[in-house]
């Protein structure tokens, strides 16, 4: 396979191994690893995001693994900023980048370019959900409907978060979201990019996810909340949604048990791969899939 100008992007639901075939693959075609989970940014928070060891690391270079504090709002377009500059930097290099991780926003964005939305203040924002609470989702979407006609076949009327957000932005800038998607700049030619999406059977993924709570609690998972708990984040901020944050948090004032607080870990774990997946269905469908028993296969393809 030629691998001049290409870019490697390996997706895949939680606990599905997409590291350890990341590694694999950058070891046989002489590449570096950029990381594309919005989770594994954080450097206070290791082994509740399952960010690779400082073995793996050092077995091949990685990129913005571990660098951004908990305390500090980090947004898709900023990640896509500086993955775009890693990529730049590898290939300067003669080496091929390889993004990995669970991010299905974070791959949008750098194959299909960020939408640039405006930034609604504060009291509109408001206002429309207020309406929307009032009116209610079903009456909300209609009068959404007549307000921006173009918005109808984009938006299922059930998704009251992306139907705020449409209301927000037809009412603010009196531009359809449509008009402002149109406006995204594409990044890179489709042809520079190898997609791979490792597919797992449900049963396996779940025993495999049952095993990573189980080392997460091994390696340390409850001193590492104590830890981001004294530094008092703010409600709002993003890291405060990495499973198991609340759990042990809640363990640690006594309101569940030990084994109560790893079965929590774990339901929710699965409910996000499924999302992943699901995410995967509808949106990763040009991607090549590849069973976890098949890797080695699709490695004999470099």
């Amino acid at each position: 396979m030629d691998l001049k100008s290409k870019i490697i992007l390996i997706a895949g639901p939680t606990a599905s191994g997409k590291s350890e075939f990341a590694i694999k693959v950058a070891k046989k075609i002489n590449g570096e690893i950029i990381n594309a989970d919005s989770m594994q940014v954080y450097k206070q928070l290791q082994i509740l995001t399952a960010r690779p060891n400082k073995i793996d690391q050092k077995k091949i270079k990685h990129h913005l693994y571990g660098f951004q504090s908990v305390t500090k709002k980090f947004s898709t377009g900023a990640w896509l900023k500086l993955a775009v500059k890693k990529i730049k930097e590898i290939e300067k290099k003669n080496k091929t980048p390889i993004l990995v991780g669970g991010t299905g926003l974070y791959f949008k964005a750098l194959t299909d370019g960020l939408v640039k939305m405006p930034n609604i203040p504060l009291k509109i924002r408001n206002e429309i959900r207020t309406l929307q609470k009032k009116l209610g989702q079903k009456n909300f979407y209609n009068k959404l409907i007549k307000l921006d006609p173009l918005i109808k076949n984009l938006i299922d009327s059930n998704d009251s978060q992306r139907t705020i957000r449409a209301y927000e932005i037809i009412k603010y800038t009196k531009i359809s979201m449509t008009k402002w998607f149109q406006r995204t700049k594409i990044l890179f030619d489709q042809d520079r990019f190898i997609k791979f999406y490792i597919d797992f059977p449900r049963t396996e993924l779940i025993e495999r996810i049952n095993k990573r709570v189980h080392q997460m609690f091994e390696r340390g998972a409850i001193k590492e909340v104590k830890k981001f708990n004294r530094l008092k984040i703010k409600k709002e901020n993003s890291a405060n949604k990495i499973i198991g944050i609340m759990e042990i948090t809640n363990y640690l004032h006594g309101k569940s048990s030990l084994n109560e607080t790893k079965e929590q870990i774990v339901v929710k774990t699965r409910q996000y791969a499924k999302r992943q997946t699901t995410w995967a269905r509808g949106q990763m469908m040009s991607w090549q899939k590849i069973e976890h028993k098949n890797q080695i296969l699709a490695l004999k393809k470099f």
